[in-house]
């Protein structure tokens, strides 16, 4: 049911994306026991996998929905992506960001031609506030990642890293709002060969790992995590897919964490933020359980404050 569709999605987005190389690491296969393909998405346009499901949800638009404009709420990656997205076809983009949020990453969505509209840093404004941009300017409201046409973007992260390495056992993903894990377990569905989907989340949010338990969306009361792009939950439309077509998430403690982007930014020389990191340290933290497995692993994104180093 999907195949054709995210085929589909690969052609249409392409002209607007980067092909991201799959880079290996020696040390890393040494580390993990296994054989690890890194599909480095940090390189992608705008920093992120991110850009691919905006750019799918904006070309769906019809002529008369881009004439009047997007709306998203996102304090990063997504704020950037969709910004970007839409100045590249020529669409307005209205962005709802916290007031909080990072100057360095405000600072991006605007130089995309994005307009901001702050809010307070309530989970509840930034829904609250989007929801007043779309009635008063008509524009079309995407979501982060609870849109099918944003999951089946994301997906096409692991569809390309298929093509290239047909015969994964395993892709891990990090898991925050749900459209990359949906996007990529749907590719590895209707294009791998018997390969499973695994997603990393930190212990300090581990709202996915308890809903895939509970059978139901569940939510965070705290998320105090390196992981900042990881602190959001599941949507109605991307959990029935990761319930369904996602193998396990593995939780991860934060110096897990740590220790893994400095391996990443050590031994591949790539600039990753922290949730990026999140899908290595899950695998690492259960190495055993993968030794001598062929892995693929997304590397989510790379946009990095640079006056906030964790290191």
């Amino acid at each position: 049911m999907y195949q054709e569709a995210l085929a589909a999605t690969a052609q249409r987005i392409a002209p607007f994306l980067h092909r991201t190389p799959v880079l290996t690491s020696r040390l890393l296969n040494q580390i993990a026991g296994a054989e690890l393909y890194f599909k480095c998405e940090n390189l992608q346009r705008m920093g992120a996998f991110k850009m691919r499901g905006a750019v799918n949800a904006v070309l769906q638009l019809s002529e008369e929905q881009k004439t009047r404009g997007v709306v998203t709420h996102s304090s990063g990656n997504f704020a950037q992506a969709l910004a970007l997205a839409a100045q590249s076809i020529g669409v307005q983009a209205y962005i709802v960001m916290p007031e909080n949020a990072p100057q360095v990453k405000k600072d991006a969505v605007r130089g995309y031609g994005g307009q901001i509209i702050e809010c307070s840093s309530e989970p509840m404004a930034r829904e609250e506030v989007a929801a007043q941009v779309e009635k008063e300017k008509g524009a079309y409201f995407i979501h982060p990642s609870n849109d099918l046409e944003v999951i089946l973007g994301q997906g096409t992260a692991a569809l390309e890293l298929l093509q290239d390495h047909p015969n994964l056992e395993h892709i891990f993903t990090p898991v925050g709002g749900g459209g990359l894990i949906a996007g990529t377990a749907l590719a590895a569905h209707s294009f791998g060969q018997n390969c499973t989907v695994i997603g990393g989340e930190p212990f300090a949010a581990d709202d996915a790992y308890r809903s895939l338990q509970s059978g139901q969306i569940e939510a965070n009361t705290s998320t105090n995590t390196m992981a900042d792009g990881l602190r959001t939950q599941l949507g109605d439309i991307n959990f029935p897919i990761i319930q369904k077509h996602v193998a396990q998430i593995i939780r991860v403690e934060e110096a897990e964490i740590m220790a893994a982007l400095r391996l990443i930014w050590e031994r591949m020389k790539q600039v990753v933020e922290p949730s990026s990191a999140v899908a290595l340290a899950a695998l690492l933290r259960n190495k055993e359980e993968f030794a001598g497995r062929r892995i693929g692993i997304i590397l989510s994104g790379g946009n990095v404050d640079l006056s906030k180093l964790p290191f």
